[in-house]
């Protein structure tokens, strides 16, 4: 049961243009001892994320004026916020497209207020610093979990959090084959039900696309075809 008096000292901007959706969720976040903003148009949320400062957001994707597609590219290019989108759009390629610009997880209208919660404490979860091992590396790739730092060839590279946790379960798991459905359930935890494993498809391509050099010969993350993933051959 949900502690009404417990503080997360966690910050959520929700983004919707639907109020009766902003108060539903709003109160359910806030029942979850989140500190939450609403917008209900992608201008206010512009407004919201350089005056209230979230720690995470969730983003309607079709919003008048400015659409949530376009925030979530500005929240992208500023860093990492964590980013949960909501789409009436269920269709793969429109999920996708979230997840191709950034979107740490998606939630598909119409759903469960307690799951999104559920996904709202996964995804800050992840993205929380917590004590980690030292340095690991393989093959030119260094992870620094600690710092949540990675380098190839010394260079480091800009990842998101689930793109970075993604990357360090590989090169931590180096030349072991791994399905989509596996990763889902090691690297995404207790959102992999919620998942579709086209998740997974998306965040290795966006790796391959800051690591790699060539990506129709990728060096470290190679497809095995019929199975999944391998980092290193």
């Amino acid at each position: 049961m949900d502690d009404p008096n417990r503080d997360t000292g966690h910050r959520i901007l929700l983004v919707d243009d639907e109020p009766r959706i902003r108060e539903v969720v709003a109160n359910y976040l806030r029942r979850d001892g989140y500190l939450v903003e609403t917008a209900g148009d992608g201008a206010a949320a512009r407004t919201h994320l350089a005056e209230f400062k979230p720690d995470l957001v969730v983003l309607d994707l079709m919003l008048p004026a400015v659409s949530g597609f376009e925030v979530l590219s500005e929240i992208r290019r500023a860093g990492d916020l964590p980013v949960i989108v909501l789409t009436a759009r269920t269709e793969e390629s429109d999920r996708v497209a979230g997840l191709e610009l950034g979107a740490d997880d998606y939630v598909v209208k119409p759903f469960s207020p307690r799951e999104l919660v559920a996904r709202v404490r996964t995804v800050l979860r992840r993205a929380t610093p917590r004590p980690a091992p030292g340095p690991i590396d393989f093959d030119g790739v260094e992870i620094d979990p600690g710092r949540r730092v990675a380098t190839v060839a010394g260079e480091p590279i800009e990842l998101t959090a689930r793109e970075f946790d993604l990357l360090a379960f590989f090169v931590a798991n180096a030349r072991q084959v791994f399905s989509r459905g596996e990763l889902l359930e090691r690297v995404w935890g207790s959102s992999a039900e919620w998942q579709d494993p086209a998740t997974v498809t998306v965040h290795v391509r966006r790796i391959r696309q800051k690591m790699e050099t060539d990506l129709q010969d990728p060096r470290w993350i190679q497809t095995v075809w019929g199975v999944g993933y391998r980092f290193g051959s």
